[in-house]
Parts: C-alpha cells; structure tokens; sequence
C-alpha cells in the first residue's frame, strides 16, 4: 500500500479493479463511506441527491462524503453526464476494488490502517448476521411473513484451482444481479446486501493481545 495520494486516479474511472491503497482505506473507515461506495459504479453515475435517498442521510452530508471519496481516488467526477456546470456526477474510479497482496514489505501504519479497515469489515458482517438470524426466527414463528434474507452454507472438499473457480462464480452472480437490478420495471426495489465469502475451514482463530485465543 502507499499514503502518495498521486497515485489516486486523476480523472475518469480506471479500466479494471483498484487496489486499494492506504489512503482509501482510510477514507473508507467511515460508515456511510462505505455504503456510498458500494451504490457505485464506473458505469452508473450517480449524484448526492439521489444517493442521499437510497441511504437515507442528508444530501449536503452525503456531498460531504463523496468528496473525501473523490479526495482518496475510490470515485471520479463524471461531467460528461452533468446537466450543467454546478451539476456534480460521480462514477467509481474502477470495476472494482481489491485489498491484494503487497508487492513488498508494508509498514507498521499501513498494517494499522488496514487492520483497522477489516475489523470494521467484520463489525458490520457480525451487526448483518444479528439482524438475519433475529429476522429467521420471526419467519420461522410465523410473526414475520416478508422473505428478507436467504443463507446458503456448505462445507466442501476443493483444491485451490476449485476456491478461484468457486470464487469468480460468485462474483459473476453478483455481477449479473447489478446488471439485473438496472433493467426498468414497475416492480418496487429496495436495497439488498449481497456477501461472498470462501474461507479454508482450518483458519486459526484470531488471538487477543492479553488473553490469547479468542473463544
């Protein structure tokens, strides 16, 4: 990773998938950041206003946000969509983004930053799960009748050749429902959070700094 914000893209969305640098995660550190960011799409504009309506905040805080995106490369203005100068149209810089192996030894603050980034990861996973499961027992009682959820859990013998076949199936599932959710119907639409997730099933679990092992 690196903090030279020169590496940010300067204009228009990149061409592939971003790695993610120590900047943007930062600037993802953020809550609403993060929410703003995965409503975007280097081929979907997207303006404070309407971004505001879908998350449900505050358009001039929505602004806000978007510029320190912008500010970290995870977005780029789109002016060629603007309906006039003072119209601001944002695109993600990329197809998509990616915490990848670095091509060398990364500092003390870097791996601060970006275990600080994967601990909030897993804070809005456990507060996802919560919500799930309470929402499971109230359809399986009968007092909630709205399907709000699905979990598909296995276990499986793979090799790794099959975790990166396994893995780019679901990323391209995830990507034809995008495409799915841009097709015009009279049906209404909400939002609906999609997480892949492929673990080896003997990751050790994480040690705490005083008392060891987690339980």
């Amino acid at each position: 990773m690196t903090d030279d914000p020169s590496s940010a893209p300067a204009a228009g969305p990149a061409s592939g998938t971003v790695r993610l640098t120590s900047p943007m995660l930062k600037a993802m550190a953020h809550p609403l950041r993060r929410r703003l960011l995965e409503l975007m799409h280097e081929d979907v504009p997207r303006r404070a206003a309407d971004l505001a309506e879908l998350v449900d905040a505050p358009a001039n805080s929505v602004s806000f946000h978007l510029r320190q995106l912008a500010k970290a490369g995870l977005i780029v203005e789109a002016p060629e969509h603007a309906r006039d100068r003072r119209d601001r149209v944002w695109v993600a810089s990329g197809s998509g983004f990616t915490v990848s192996p670095p091509e060398g030894p990364v500092t003390a603050d870097e791996e601060l930053v970006l275990r600080s980034f994967m601990d909030q990861e897993a804070l809005d996973l456990h507060d996802l799960v919560a919500r799930i499961t309470a929402w499971a027992a109230a359809w399986g009682s009968g007092r909630e009748e709205s399907v709000r959820a699905a979990i598909h859990t296995g276990l499986v013998e793979l090799t790794e050749e099959d975790v990166r076949w396994l893995s780019g199936e679901l990323e391209a599932l995830m990507d034809r429902a995008i495409e799915r959710s841009r097709t015009p119907t009279d049906r209404p639409r909400k939002l609906w959070r999609m997480v892949s997730l492929v673990a080896d099933d003997s990751l050790p679990r994480p040690t705490h700094p005083d008392h060891g092992e987690a339980p």
